[in-house]
């Protein structure tokens, strides 16, 4: 079997006691550890209103890692595009591209990042989600420097030929990327139930198009590697803990990045446990090697030509060490 490539999903976590200039540091530091041990790529996806998420601007934060990398790919995982016009995303990623020749990647998705009070105050339309189809040929239009809009033109972005990547957890997105010809990401880190279904019909109804000859299909897999498996099952409860906080804590009236372990403890026992383990079905977790087969396992089961590692941490150091012995586990810096 072919090693897939492997890359990683980066959602810059704000952690109990940091700020926001905390994680983006870290995310640069993440990002170049990545490049020096062979990571395809970085992405960020654009989230709202979550306490403990900073990467909502997405190509504020692209370009102030590319700023300090020389080579790997970054890109979005995605933009959520019924939250913006095509063509201010066009402009944006135009930008980038132009600042960083060859290394931009843009992942598109259409779930609003965010809950309904949210996305009021980002003043998006129930319905845009229904144009998601549409905004997606808009916005290749202007990257292709072929606007379907007449007398308007992405600048910078025109002729760019930023790559597109659809994303989803669902045969929407599938379908939609296999009649685009376009490369299909698929969120089985936290929605894993469709799966399956989603890839085959991706492929089986796959059309070739001017960026992609046949079907490219990407996976999401959490990922927590560490020195020893009782180290990496302390971080799996320490990531249990952080998602019934992310899902459940407003219940508690508490602020998520000020809630307690024994109050996440008590969301788990309280039925969250069933929701968040469903979620982490696909997961590598513990040493070295017991990751590897994890991941083989995965590569396995879904023949995905690349998997996007999201490495879950109750601390940067730790997250970086699961960066650092996934790219050993599965020799990404071997020629």
């Amino acid at each position: 079997m072919t090693r897939p490539k492997v890359s990683i999903l980066d959602l810059a976590p704000i952690r109990r006691g940091e700020t926001a200039g905390e994680s983006f540091a870290a995310s640069v530091v993440l990002a170049q550890q990545a490049e020096q041990l062979g990571y395809q790529r970085v992405w960020y996806a654009e989230h709202h209103n979550i306490a403990g998420i900073a990467s909502s601007a997405t190509s504020v934060l692209i370009a102030h890692v590319g700023a300090q990398t020389t080579s790997i790919r970054l890109g979005a995982g995605g933009v959520m595009l019924p939250n913006h016009a095509p063509l201010l995303i066009a402009e944006q990623f135009g930008t980038l591209a132009a600042m960083y020749p060859g290394r931009i990647d843009l992942g598109l998705g259409r779930a609003p990042g965010s809950d309904q009070n949210t996305m009021y105050a980002l003043r998006r339309d129930l319905r845009a989600a229904d144009t998601f189809p549409q905004d997606v040929l808009e916005l290749q239009g202007y990257l292709s420097g072929h606007s379907r809009v007449k007398g308007v033109e992405a600048i910078p972005g025109q002729g760019s030929h930023v790559p597109l990547y659809i994303l989803g957890s669902s045969l929407f997105g599938a379908q939609l990327a296999a009649a685009y010809g376009l490369p299909y990401a698929f969120a089985s880190h936290f929605a894993p139930d469709a799966l399956h279904v989603a890839l085959k019909t991706y492929r089986e109804e796959f059309q070739p198009s001017e960026q992609l000859e046949r079907p490219y299909v990407m996976a999401g897999i959490n990922v927590i590697a560490a020195d020893t498996a009782a180290e990496a099952q302390v971080q799996v409860e320490g990531i249990r803990r952080l998602r019934a906080i992310s899902l459940y804590g407003r219940q508690l009236g508490a602020q998520e990045l000020d809630m307690t372990d024994e109050q996440a403890d008590q969301l788990l026992a309280s039925g969250a446990s069933q929701h968040v383990d469903q979620m982490l079905t696909y997961t590598a977790a513990g040493t070295p090697s017991e990751v590897r087969t994890s991941m083989d396992e995965f590569a396995l089961l879904t023949g995905a030509d690349e998997l996007i590692t999201v490495h879950h941490s109750t601390s940067t150091e730790s997250r970086l060490r699961s960066v650092s012995l996934l790219a050993e586990a599965v020799s990404l810096g071997a020629a």
